[in-house]
């Protein structure tokens, strides 16, 4: 008999035990039966297959699990258990790795525009290193010189990535000697460099530019004397599968490993991925609540939409793969629409669907990455449950994710 038993990181939660991966209809039908619908299955195995991958397509390079796109608790211990590294960037991610368990020293804290609190609530965990990237923030960090080190973020920004971080963040290259040369002054370590070149990154070109770059700034520094700069952080943006299939995560990095192989002696290399680890492991099952007919289509209103589990549309740019649970001989051209009053509320309106009635599920898949994070309750509309599963690698396990 399946065991579903609660468990809190904030918000409700639930953890079951295992399922086969893809999941059967009447897995999703049951679940749905059990605990209502929208919902959100988080599958631990899949989080742990993803690390395994990109472990094996950048050997040496020490993988810190960005919490951003997927901050669960499951999700956390699932991968501090085979050995992952977190990458943190606020108070509140600091607080859930400590509730994970997860030993300061394996965590670093890369927000590069970061508040006092900010700063003292992770130095409290007992994390050491941080990310700067201007003269005011390495300010910030006078007061506690003696207990940190630094990794100077570099701007290198990709025309073909997605989500541009490198916009909002990072020095250009340039300003990098400059920088060295206040922290030095100021007695601060700077341990080395970082870089992200942005989320979602078709092609490997500009991680491969970045490592060059840095590989010539860390060398330019070491003879200046401003420090032996041991650290070179890589970023994330390793691109997952959506609608449209991305180059392989083995074929992706390939360049990297060799950019990497001709870095100055005694760099040792960290990563930040997110994104390719949390997308495949999430699939929201969503119901259809009313239908109508408009302008020749027929709209099929949806439980679940763009402000709660399908926001990585908006703020991710990301399309889903959707199917519907229903045998049927009579398809239609179709619109899904979310449940708010909101017309920015559609999710596509350019499907072949079933006709669906009331009570009909949707299954979206590869979600991840920026959705239960960045759900909301506007009109009051209750967020999708987040349910994990396949939480223990050997085993029925305790329950370790959220909900609403």
């Amino acid at each position: 008999m399946t065991r579903f038993q609660p468990s809190q990181r904030g918000r409700d939660a639930e953890s079951a035990e295992r399922l086969s991966t893809p999941y059967a209809a009447e897995d999703l039908r049951h679940l749905v039966a059990r605990y209502g619908s929208p919902l959100m299955i988080i599958d631990c195995d899949v989080i742990r297959s993803q690390y395994r991958r990109l472990a094996a397509a950048l050997p040496g390079v020490a993988l810190h699990y960005a919490l951003k796109p997927l901050p669960e608790l499951a999700v956390v211990r699932a991968l501090k258990d085979i050995g992952s590294r977190f990458d943190l960037a606020s108070s509140g991610e600091v607080e859930l790795v400590r509730k994970a368990g997860v030993p300061a020293e394996h965590c670093i804290h890369t927000h590069p525009i970061k508040s006092d609190g900010d700063i003292r609530d992770a130095l409290r965990f007992g994390i050491r290193t941080f990310v700067v990237d201007n003269v005011d923030e390495i300010g910030k960090f006078v007061r506690y010189r003696k207990k940190v080190e630094l990794l100077l973020r570099v701007a290198f920004r990709a025309s073909d990535t997605v989500c541009d971080l490198s916009k909002k963040f990072g020095c250009e290259a340039g300003a990098v000697p400059g920088l060295l040369e206040v922290a030095k002054r100021l007695g601060l370590t700077v341990a080395g460099l970082s870089f992200h070149v942005g989320s979602q990154t078709a092609t490997p070109a500009m991680h491969v530019e970045a490592i060059r770059a840095c590989g010539a700034l860390i060398s330019a520094a070491r003879d200046a004397g401003q420090g032996p700069l041991s650290v070179l952080d890589i970023g994330g943006g390793f691109p997952a599968d959506y609608r449209d299939p991305v180059m392989s995560i083995e074929t992706f990095c390939a360049p990297i490993r060799e950019a990497l192989a001709v870095l100055p002696s005694g760099v040792r290399v960290i990563a930040e991925p997110g994104r390719f680890i949390a997308a495949p492991s999430g699939t929201c099952i969503t119901s259809v609540v009313g239908r109508a007919q408009r302008a020749g289509r027929w709209w099929f209103y949806l439980d679940d939409g763009i402000y709660g589990s399908f926001g990585g549309q908006l703020f991710d740019h990301a399309s889903y793969p959707l199917a519907a649970l229903r045998e049927s001989t009579e398809w239609v051209d179709a619109v899904l629409a979310g449940p708010t009053c909101d017309s920015i509320d559609v999710i596509d309106e350019t499907l072949r669907l079933p006709l669906l009635e009331a009570g009909d599920l949707i299954v979206g898949r590869s979600m991840g990455a920026y959705n239960s994070a960045t759900a909301t309750d506007f009109n009051f509309i209750r967020r999708a449950r987040v349910l994990a599963v396949n939480v223990s690698a050997d085993a029925e396990l305790a329950p370790t994710t959220t909900g609403q």
